[in-house]
């Protein structure tokens, strides 16, 4: 049984093999492909996005073939139909039993679903995010000044947040037509299964857990260990990520408890003490820098930098609670490698969420944009050591079992076996 692999972004193992950095972004797949390493059950190639000097790199390690091929992915609006030619030459040379695609975010998906529309029971695409329902929550709990407003770098980049939101509609109809074609999807919430019955009802919709990055399944929290009062957001560089509705709960719970800490990581969105700084800030890193002007936030809020799986973790460990305030998401796995950790977890109860996240259970759900409901969970956490530990306890319990690794590797298999009908 031979598969072919379509992923967004460079694996660890390409990324040192082409002395390229590699991105901290979708590091669940190196945890599942970790799982395929040690088990050997099929032959593997993972083709990726590279930039143009590494197109057409062909390399082996640890028995898996790895290829790179040139994708502009800075301008994932735009289709470039020279994208079939790369991957049909991608497919020619490995000729697959079946293609897995992961993720339907960027063009190569609907490039790979056309050069196999032949053959659409061999197209497997796995369901991350859905552009097609993000983009109507792009601008959820933003005032329309900051919608509409064009800062220099945004209209430097073509990327107000009104652009951005456009792309992200002309990235769903690549979507769409991509899962249009596409025989068979992989999903694992309730949020997912109804949208892609909705786009594509003949598709084959098979259920699959993730298997998560190998770190977060070593460590628990311990509520004696952490530092007292601590918000940790996994991201906060787009509205989807609702940063500024963490900000706003952030000052309702500062008169009772003024030592709160508020860490968020990814780049600094709010950068604005040298005229570089701020011929660079966007729109919505302006808003943020403006909340926590007006909140009196500034000391309480800190930008981590990107950090790898390892800092991460340690951020986890060392934060009271985690919080996802995101206006959608399906099945985020910030929040399962929080929950992992024994974390106690706050999240919205949007999009797939409540599918992976039980309310009153694993933890705490507010509505979206809910600012005042996200203040009270985290109080509520805050106030109650021994609920908060019951919490966490659970949503640990949960975690262990969504993300086994085993499990979701036999599950794997199994859908592997009935596309391809190989044993």
């Amino acid at each position: 049984m031979r598969i072919l692999w379509l992923c967004n972004i460079l694996l660890p193992a390409a990324a040192e093999a082409l002395d390229l950095k590699a991105s901290n972004k979708e590091g669940w797949l190196s945890g599942i492909c970790d799982v395929v390493k040690s088990n050997r059950e099929f032959e593997l190639a993972i083709a990726f996005p590279v930039p143009a000097e590494y197109d057409c790199r062909f390399f082996i390690k640890d028995g898996i073939v790895y290829i790179g091929f040139y994708e502009d992915t800075t301008h994932p609006e735009i289709y470039d139909e020279a994208l079939e030619g790369r991957l049909q030459k991608i497919l020619d040379e490995i000729k697959p039993d079946m293609v897995h695609i992961f993720g339907t975010e960027y063009p190569h998906t609907l490039a790979m679903c056309r050069c196999m529309k032949e053959h659409p029971e061999k197209v497997l695409v796995g369901i991350q995010g859905i552009l097609d329902i993000y983009k109507d929550h792009y601008f959820d709990g933003l005032p329309s000044y900051v919608i509409n407003r064009v800062t220099f770098r945004d209209m430097i980049r073509k990327d107000s947040l009104i652009q951005q939101q456009k792309k992200y509609a002309l990235r769903a109809i690549n979507e769409v037509e991509a899962l249009k074609i596409a025989g068979n999807v992989t999903g694992r919430t309730p949020f997912d299964l109804e949208f892609t019955a909705r786009v594509n009802g003949d598709a084959k919709y098979h259920f699959m857990n993730e298997t998560l990055r190998p770190e977060f399944y070593e460590g628990k929290w311990n509520a004696g260990e952490c530092e007292t009062h601590t918000v940790f957001l996994s991201q906060g560089n787009y509205p989807i990520k609702g940063l500024h509705v963490m900000l706003k709960a952030a000052t309702i719970l500062r008169d009772k408890y003024p030592d709160i800490k508020v860490y968020v990581a990814g780049d600094k969105i709010t950068a604005y003490k040298s005229h570089k700084d701020k011929l660079k800030i966007s729109s919505y890193g302006k808003y943020i820098l403006e909340l926590l002007k007006e909140y009196g936030l500034g000391d309480s809020v800190v930008f981590t930098g990107s950090l790898n799986a390892e800092g991460i973790k340690e951020r986890l460990l060392k934060s009271s609670v985690f919080v996802c305030p995101s206006s959608i998401e399906n099945s985020p796995n910030s929040l399962g490698e929080a929950m992992m950790l024994g974390v106690p977890c706050i999240a919205s109860e949007v999009g797939g969420i409540p599918g992976i996240f039980k309310r009153d259970v694993d933890g705490l759900s507010f509505a979206n944009g809910d600012y005042e409901g996200l203040a009270d969970c985290i109080d509520k956490m805050w106030s109650d050591e021994e609920k908060a530990l019951q919490y966490a306890e659970k949503a640990s319990m949960h975690a262990h079992i969504t993300h086994n690794p085993e499990l979701n590797y036999k599950r794997l298999i199994e859908i592997y076996r009935e596309i391809t009908g190989c044993e």
